[in-house]
């Protein structure tokens, strides 16, 4: 039986095997502050999934006097983009909880089927919007499926390598169903159900569970770790200050160098693939390479990093050339088996 519209204006419908066409709404939702001044693809990211998406929630923090993060949004000019002006707590250092708390204010203002969460340096690519609706579609009327997983691309320094190493995660729950004790989950890396109107405690364990998700054949290219090296260290030290007490970072900074060490850019994975096409025009400003050290060996000047490091390193050795999957990888949820099979899966 084909599942009758909630709405009339809905965009998104799709004829799924041999049943009849069903219509859903689906909500794109993230979280800002300051995402323009620290080199974010915050544009390209909301227009990679507004094709798919009946909205586009933001839950936008107050920035700096300088950030331009609200106009990126406002001259995308779309209807569908809806913003929710937040205060953030910037005292709250506890391991990064307050993007999770962000993170519940724009999914709490979502109104679609599905709630697709996309942060500001995640993008999809073209290619999978498709097979995303299609999935949708399919699986709506299945209550046991709370969310879909990706899988991740991890670009690292430019825009041809990628890090491929069992210390980063591998997939991630990014659309959910539109329950409102599915809450966003430690940093607002995943996502959890949590029994509880208010969360106090984003870490928490008892009383929460993971989602029952099936992992589509998609992926998400995160481009957290290409900017700059100046950009990417004042990035480094926003992001600890959420973490970490703030003064404590200041004076572990204050010693650092100016600029992030990428380290040995011929230890990485060769992209050889196509970026999405949104990216393209973002892409052009990459002026850093002559920053960036391609010579073998080259030591950063910096705590490493675990895929640098010699014991992450023969793990993933492992993995890739003789058991040929993962083993003992960080997952937050329970996989479910995928009975919608894609033609045009390549995984």
């Amino acid at each position: 039986m084909g599942r009758k519209p909630q709405q009339k204006n809905c965009l998104n419908g799709c004829l799924v095997s041999n049943r009849k066409f069903i219509f859903l709404k689906i909500s794109g939702f993230s979280f800002m502050r300051n995402t323009d001044k620290l080199y974010y693809p915050l544009a390209e990211s909301i227009q990679s999934i507004l094709p798919i998406v009946d909205e586009f929630i933001i839950a936008l923090g107050k920035g700096d006097e300088d950030d331009r993060t609200e106009q990126i949004i406002l001259s995308l000019n779309s209807d569908k983009i809806k913003i929710i002006h937040t205060e953030w707590n910037l005292g709250n250092h506890q391991g990064g909880t307050e993007y999770a708390k962000q993170t519940d204010i724009a999914k709490a203002a979502c109104s679609g089927d599905w709630l697709f969460y996309i942060q500001s340096d995640e993008v999809i690519h073209e290619r999978y919007l498709e097979t995303i609706q299609k999935y949708c579609a399919y699986y709506i009327d299945k209550p046991e499926v709370e969310g879909f997983a990706f899988h991740y691309k991890h670009f690292f320094g430019d825009y041809d390598h990628y890090v491929e190493c069992h210390s980063w995660y591998a997939e991630e729950i990014r659309i959910v169903r539109n329950n409102p004790f599915i809450h966003s989950w430690k940093d607002a890396q995943s996502f959890r159900i949590i029994h509880e109107a208010e969360v106090q405690n984003y870490y928490q364990k008892k009383n929460t569970r993971r989602l029952k998700a099936v992992l589509i054949p998609a992926e998400v290219y995160h481009y957290g770790w290409v900017r700059p090296p100046q950009s990417m260290q004042s990035k480094s030290l926003v992001m600890d200050k959420a973490y970490h007490d703030p003064a404590k970072v200041d004076r572990e900074y204050s010693i650092k160098s100016l600029y992030y060490d990428y380290g040995d850019m011929q230890a990485l994975e060769i992209f050889n693939d196509t970026h999405p096409k949104v990216m393209q025009s973002f892409i052009t400003k990459f002026n850093w390479k002559a920053q960036l050290n391609y010579t073998k060996g080259h030591k950063p000047n910096r705590k490493l990093m675990k895929h640098e490091q010699m014991k992450y390193k023969i793990f993933t050795w492992i993995e890739k050339k003789i058991l040929k999957k993962r083993i003992l990888a960080y997952r937050n949820f329970t996989k479910l088996k995928d009975s919608l099979v894609s033609s045009n899966s390549k995984f």
